[in-house]
């Protein structure tokens, strides 16, 4: 117990990477069952000539190296040699790694991703922006989105040499021209840490005995799999060229811009970040030459990979959990990122849900931390117990279901297998943990999403849950089958209202807001599935996933009505943070019909509200309102933050549909 004690506290106090002086440059890298260590320098990002320096180790198994020189400008590596019986069990045991550390790498454009780690001091104009934290988790609207997909497509007219300066051209339909107008407040990126884009090339086991039979695209394009947590991603940048990504640091400097562009316009800005299990085939130094510092293994001396990634992160390891802590505190010290959506964060141990949350909010109290709850196991309670803010699938299948074709949900006017009248009504209350399906001690612990990256989209999932025989056929004509029909639109209007209503925090994912179809585009890589619909896009780099501008217009109804409800949810305290004591149902002998009023008295909304959401898809129905005079904000066609009509005595609600009012409090 003493021994891990000092060893804890030893890694707490060490300066892992690169640290330049004045007049002398220090290099410190774990490898603890490594005999020799040497720091190889090179002049170039090619990494042709070298030369270097043997390493001392320390008795924690850091190697160290201080050279009396300032070393800006220069690139560097790693290269271990080990006795046999500590020989990791890697093709690339020999070879020169870059260090876990670095803060940006330049790597060759293949699966290996041959890589070498840059030294530079660094300056940025902030233009005095700093980070946009919110004063309340429930006050955020959340936008998922790969940034490319933002400015990939044509039709965004985003110019710039890539990605991350086409995302902050003012003159486009793309991004951030798009999130201003549409009037969300937070940008959830996928992963932006420098991740292997390349698998192996299909069909054919390469000489490190790899084979790939699973994608044909031999791509990784949203990012699950990093290689470098320090380093941004640097595909997307101006500098990239067929052969290398990251010969300069444009990567740095642009997605600095982008958030210091961001912030300007008051928008938050959080990164999807994979904590859970490392990148499995390219030179990446945790995977190939630490795995016993930073993977696990079972029992039988096996990687261990619940969750079907590879393998899993052992963040127990004091050493392990370090890298976590340093490099989310170095995103919002040196990018200033203001929060984190965990990958899986059910496969970090618990111990380290409450050191990361310490350790962040310690600096940054209003730091963002969500969770997705879940791999190996379902823990949505867990993290809300240790006081985290994680994804609420519950909401997602009582709302729309879990299958379009055999599990249907309220808006399709049925009952997902899990899903009854009260645990509808108390998923509308923030799936709190005294009612019916709880899951949260509090409402800011609830993200309340229908779409994410992972599966159908929401408008997909509308097509095929209202004509399932679509999920397998070859989309011929795009344009039409985009368009969503009258009935279509009824429910994808309905299903985006109950979202807006929920108490909790509100997320829409890319395109979400016109029922963007992910149809697989025609590529040179022979997919059997083109012209399908996909639920699982990871691996393309294409118009699958890249939003065409013209499908919004094709659906601007639906459009207007997401920009109309992000306006009004912005507005009116109530109906996203309210006591769950001020939440009244009615009850009217349809359980399809929820209908219930919110008092905004805690959260100082001068309004009180009544909504009412018809999942009967067979008829009407008449609802008899609360007294008074009641202005309308939305109903089956329109979603307005400046009412449009009013209402009183009684409604009558289309099937499938809506409605929300609201009216002076007294």
């Amino acid at each position: 117990m003493k021994q891990m004690i000092e060893i804890k506290e030893a890694v707490k106090s060490q300066k892992m990477g690169v640290t330049l002086g004045k007049n002398k440059t220090s290099f410190c890298f774990h490898c603890p069952k490594a005999k020799k260590v040497y720091c190889v320098l090179f002049n170039s990002h090619e990494g042709k000539e070298n030369t270097m320096h043997p390493m001392d180790k320390d008795k924690h198994g850091n190697w160290k190296l201080t050279v009396h020189a300032n070393l800006n400008g220069k690139w560097y590596g790693y290269k271990a040699v080990f006795e046999e019986k500590n020989r990791p069990e890697s093709p690339y045991t020999d070879k020169v790694f870059a260090d876990p550390y670095s803060r940006h790498v330049a790597v060759k454009n293949n699966y290996r991703m041959e890589a070498r780690s840059y030294i530079f001091e660094h300056n940025f104009d902030w233009e005095d922006t700093d980070h946009v934290f919110p004063d309340d988790l429930r006050d955020l609207i959340i936008y998922e989105t790969h940034l490319k997909d933002l400015v990939a497509h044509p039709t965004s007219e985003a110019k710039g040499k890539a990605c991350y300066e086409k995302f902050v051209d003012p003159d486009q339909k793309g991004g951030i021209v798009y999130l201003k107008k549409l009037g969300i407040n937070c940008v959830e990126f996928l992963p932006l840490q420098k991740f292997a884009h390349i698998e192996p090339p299909y069909g054919t086991e390469t000489k490190e005995g790899f084979l790939n039979s699973w994608n044909v695209y031999s791509a990784n394009y949203w990012g699950y799999m990093t290689s470098y947590f320090f380093a941004p991603e640097s595909s997307m940048a101006s500098d990239f060229s067929h052969r290398f990504s990251g010969k300069t640091t444009a990567a740095v400097d642009e997605f600095k811009n982008v958030v210091k562009c961001l912030h300007k316009e008051g928008i938050t800005v959080l990164m999807d970040v994979v904590y859970n299990h490392t990148s499995l085939f390219d030179m990446n130094p945790l995977t190939h030459l630490m795995p016993d510092v930073y993977l696990r293994r079972d029992e039988n001396g096996k990687f261990m990979n619940r969750s079907g990634t590879g393998n899993e992160f052992k963040s127990e390891n004091p050493v392990a959990r370090k890298l976590i802590i340093d490099s989310l505190l170095y995103w919002m010290e040196e990018y200033k990122i203001d929060g984190f959506r965990f990958d899986l964060a059910a496969l970090l141990d618990r111990d380290s849900w409450d050191v990361i949350k310490k350790k962040i909010h310690e600096k940054y109290p209003k730091a963002v931390l969500i969770a997705e709850p879940w791999g190996g196991y379902y823990s949505p309670h867990h993290f809300s117990n240790h006081d985290w803010t994680s994804w609420n699938d519950r909401i997602r299948n009582s709302i729309k279901g879990s299958d379009p074709l055999h599990d249907r949900g309220f808006i399709f006017s049925d009952w997902q297998h899990e899903t009854r009248r009260e645990r509808l009504e108390n998923v509308m209350k923030g799936t709190l943990n005294h009612g019916e399906g709880g899951l949260y001690n509090s409402s800011d612990h609830s993200v309340n999403y229908l779409e994410s990256h992972d599966g159908y989209t929401l408008g997909d999932f509308i097509r095929i849950g209202l004509d399932p025989e679509i999920h397998d056929q070859i989309v011929k004509d795009m344009v039409s089958h985009v368009k969503l029909n009258e009935h279509q639109m009824k429910v994808a209007k309905l299903a985006a209202l109950a979202l807006f209503t929920a108490q909790g925090i509100t997320m829409i994912h890319a395109g979400q807001e016109f029922a963007r179809s992910k149809v697989i585009a025609k590529s040179p890589y022979e997919d059997p599935d083109e012209g399908k619909i996909d639920h699982n896009s990871y691996q393309k780099n294409n118009e699958t996933n890249w939003l065409n501008f013209h499908h919004q217009k094709l659906n601007n109804s639906l459009y207007d009505y997401y920009r109309g409800l992000i306006e009004i949810r912005k507005e009116s305290p109530a109906l996203r943070k309210c006591a769950p004591e001020e939440i009244c149902f009615d009850y009217y002998g349809d359980p399809l019909l929820l209908s219930f009023f919110v008092s905004g008295g805690t959260t100082s909304d001068v309004y009180d509200y009544y909504i009412i959401l018809n999942g009967n898809a067979y008829h009407q129905n008449e609802q008899e309102l609360p007294r008074g005079t009641w202005e309308v904000m939305a109903d089956h066609n329109i979603a307005t933050h400046q009412s449009f009509n009013f209402i009183s005595g009684k409604a009558d609600i289309p099937a499938q549909s809506g409605l929300l009012l609201r009216k002076l409090r007294h």
